[in-house]
């Protein structure tokens, strides 16, 4: 338990497409506070995905649910035993594991094939807006750790 709360930043939306989820993802793809490289970066897979005659919005959004995990395992000692107990993700906890294991996933590709993260980034997008990839095979191995400690369901509380 904490011995004092604290104050939950604000994330402001983006400016070119007033979105939560576009403002988090450039935050997550950020590295040493350079925010206007992360942004090109962002913008440029984007607008990849408006060149398919997609929109942009709408594919993140949809990738973003095929990745996010419905349930997590959360460890509990309970006597003397630690026992992994399944838990439903809270919406706020969905997003940043959505949204990190795209740009992880991304991270993962190699550099010989895509020239540029922003490629990266893109390839991800689309592979999670088809639930495939390696982020969705991230939701499959958290659910599946859920569901095998299913018996231990009980200790939620």
């Amino acid at each position: 338990m904490p011995r004092r709360s604290y104050k939950k930043n604000k994330v402001e939306n983006d400016l070119m497409l007033e979105s939560y989820e576009v403002a988090k993802l450039v935050n997550y793809v950020m590295v040493d506070g350079k925010k206007t490289v992360a942004e090109k970066v962002v913008y440029e897979a984007l607008d990849q995905i408006k060149e398919k005659n997609l929109d942009p919005l709408e594919v993140l959004n949809r990738a973003i649910d095929n990745v996010a995990p419905t349930k997590e395992v959360k460890p509990r000692r309970v006597g003397g035993a630690s026992y992994l107990v399944p838990m439903d993700t809270r919406p706020q906890r969905k997003l940043y594991l959505a949204l990190n294991w795209i740009v992880n996933g991304a991270n993962a590709r190699s550099n010989k094939q895509y020239k540029s993260f922003a490629n990266k980034l893109f390839a991800e997008i689309m592979d999670a807006y088809q639930n495939q990839g390696e982020a969705v095979n991230k939701r499959l191995q958290v659910e599946k750790v859920a569901q095998a400690n299913k018996a231990f369901s009980h200790f939620n509380w």
